[in-house]
């Protein structure tokens, strides 16, 4: 899953959102030096933004979508439905959340920058550019999708052609927004089981 979705998944908690976020960007295991200063509710973020990808790329809904994708984009299949679903849950936000897109955006963009020490150095630009340019608003649009594909090409190392493939979502969008609407309701339980689950850890 994308940034909307991460975010999203993670329930009401703050740390749990941030580590969510960092989740790309913090490597090995949580409980090594290098990760030691991290507080246990960003640790907990970060074990449940790995619990959703490892979810999302074995569920087999997902992979219909991906290999769809497959014979033109190959192992960039799956990047562009993480893009897709985002795009999908902006779309249809209000099917899953009792408050607006623009309203939970603009409080999550708010969380981030008031805590944007507490994150790697390597997440500012990203932090930066979510907030100028709406990132979340963005996705509900087929041109805020090109925008964010062209920007994951850009930082590949090879020449992906995933710039294109909003065409391939126009072509084939009811396939996508059936299979996402089947996928995403089992992956809020699945993450609403781990949140509980963190939370009595703590009791």
């Amino acid at each position: 899953m994308n940034f909307l979705a991460h975010t999203f998944l993670s329930g009401d908690d703050d740390d749990i959102k941030i580590g969510n976020l960092m989740g790309d960007f913090i490597k090995g295991n949580l409980d090594n030096e290098q990760n030691s200063l991290i507080n246990e509710g960003i640790k907990n973020g970060i074990i449940l933004h790995r619990a959703i990808d490892s979810f999302t790329d074995m569920h087999p809904v997902v992979r219909k979508s991906i290999q769809r994708l497959q014979p033109q984009y190959h192992k960039c299949a799956g990047i562009i439905v993480d893009v897709f679903y985002d795009h999908l849950l902006a779309k249809n936000f209000h099917h899953y959340s009792p408050i607006s897109l623009s309203i939970y955006s603009q409080a999550f963009y708010r969380l981030i920058q008031e805590r944007k020490n507490e994150m790697p150095v390597n997440i500012e630009r990203l932090i930066h550019s979510m907030v100028t340019h709406d990132w979340f608003k963005g996705y509900a649009t087929y041109q805020g999708i090109e925008w964010s594909l062209k920007g994951i090409s850009q930082r590949l190392r090879f020449e992906s052609g995933i710039e294109n493939a909003t065409e391939d979502l126009k072509r084939d969008y009811d396939l996508y927004l059936e299979e996402f609407t089947v996928f995403f309701p089992e992956l809020i339980s699945y993450c609403q089981d781990i949140l509980a689950k963190q939370q009595n850890a703590k009791i």
